[in-house]
């Protein structure tokens, strides 16, 4: 049997595809991406970051619970989008998670 070598090079098609949603498996898990994407301040990455959440929890049951059509969610959550502040604060209710100001 024998070593890869230290120049033996991965291709990047070899590479498993990464999805954040398969790593958001626990309300712990999530409260920490969250609090993360928060402290970068970026609003696009914050709307990206709550569809992954959506997505790790079923987009059509978090739609439903958010008052929302499944099309609607996916728009509101979609890159470049900028959801009003109460469809998000529905989203965050129905993934279960609130957004907390503290003092910086």
């Amino acid at each position: 049997m024998s070593k890869a070598s230290t120049t033996d090079k991965i291709k990047v098609s070899d590479l498993p595809e990464f999805d954040m949603a398969d790593h958001l498996d626990s309300d712990e898990a999530v409260a920490e991406y969250l609090s993360a994407v928060l402290a970068d301040g970026d609003s696009d990455e914050l709307v990206r970051a709550l569809g992954h959440i959506a997505k790790a929890r079923g987009m059509a049951e978090i739609a439903r619970a958010a008052g929302l059509g499944r099309e609607s969610l996916y728009k509101a959550l979609r890159p470049g989008a900028h959801p009003r502040f109460d469809t998000v604060q529905r989203v965050c209710a129905a993934l279960g998670v609130r957004l907390v100001a503290l003092p910086a």
